[in-house]
């Protein structure tokens, strides 16, 4: 083929990327996006109520004292120390080994050992949180006959493993090939290439994956119940009955007193102001890392 028609067909081939589309699928087009934005208003619209429902009732109630006080004496302070303590626990079980074996899936995971482990940690994400609750009262609770913080946290370890294996795989996925082809052909060991390339450039989607762990850890109440408990003051220790956000909402909301009441809403206000600071903590952190 001459260079002329050479020419042609680029010109020809340009003219079709940047001629506009036909009426119809113009029209199909912008008929999907109109039906995508309702679905997601409409998806929305009980999230903003169940929003709007916790600001009014908990914003009127919402005192600094509070935060310095235990149930006992109508505060949530013992309650936020020990969500934030169980959290830590189970982060501090899960999140090391959660990435780890993520990143063996990822990058090393084609033996059958490494199917098998997908395959357990694809069914954990389906466990219903109250089985993992009773997992834990006979593992730990049933053995040291007694609740406490460290059964809570182990619970919650339970259930952020495998949201951070999965996360962690897929996040290390998404990394091209070439990078890794790139780092070999400079001379990096496999070693090297996994840990300083692409574990590198996938932290953030890595992140994001921790994140929903510890949202999810943070609001849950069955697995508390049946480990930590739930205690009116302040905790004894990381092995007695722990105060949690998730279960003093579950405990007092059929409370007749009104001031228990009004606790149950303002103690909504301060879980989801919690769960927010992090997200926003680490969205910084991302930012600056990325402005590096």
């Amino acid at each position: 083929m001459s260079s002329y028609q050479h020419s042609k067909t680029d010109e020809s081939l340009a003219s079709e990327l940047y001629s506009p589309l036909p009426q119809g699928r113009l029209l199909f087009s912008y008929g999907m996006n109109a039906i995508a934005f309702f679905l997601t208003g409409l998806a929305i619209i009980p999230l903003i109520s169940i929003l709007w429902e916790i600001l009014v009732r908990g914003t009127s109630g919402l005192k600094p004292a509070m935060f310095l006080t235990s149930v006992i004496d109508d505060g949530f302070g013992n309650a936020i120390l020990g969500t934030i303590t169980m959290v830590l626990i189970g982060s501090l079980f899960s999140l090391p080994t959660g990435i780890l074996t993520g990143i063996f899936l990822a990058e090393f995971g084609i033996s059958k050992t490494a199917k098998f482990v997908r395959f357990i940690t694809t069914i954990l994400t389906g466990v219903p949180s109250i089985v993992v609750g009773i997992f834990a009262y006979g593992l730990i609770v049933f053995v040291t006959k007694g609740f406490s913080a460290m059964a809570g946290g182990f619970a919650l370890a339970v259930i952020m493993l495998p949201i951070v294996i999965l996360t962690t795989e897929e996040a290390l996925k998404l990394i091209p090939t070439a990078q890794r082809l790139a780092s070999a052909a400079l001379g990096g060991t496999r070693f090297q290439t996994t840990f300083r390339v692409v574990v590198t450039a996938a932290i953030p989607g890595i992140t994001t994956g921790v994140l929903l762990a510890l949202a999810r850890a943070a609001g849950e109440t069955a697995p508390l119940v049946f480990t930590a408990l739930f205690s009116l003051d302040w905790s004894e220790g990381l092995f007695s009955p722990t105060a949690s956000l998730p279960v003093l909402i579950f405990n007092l909301y059929n409370d007749p007193s009104p001031e228990r009441n009004q606790l149950v809403w303002t103690t909504s206000i301060v879980l989801l102001g919690l769960v927010l600071c992090v997200s926003l903590i680490s969205r910084v952190i991302l930012a600056k890392r990325r402005t590096r």
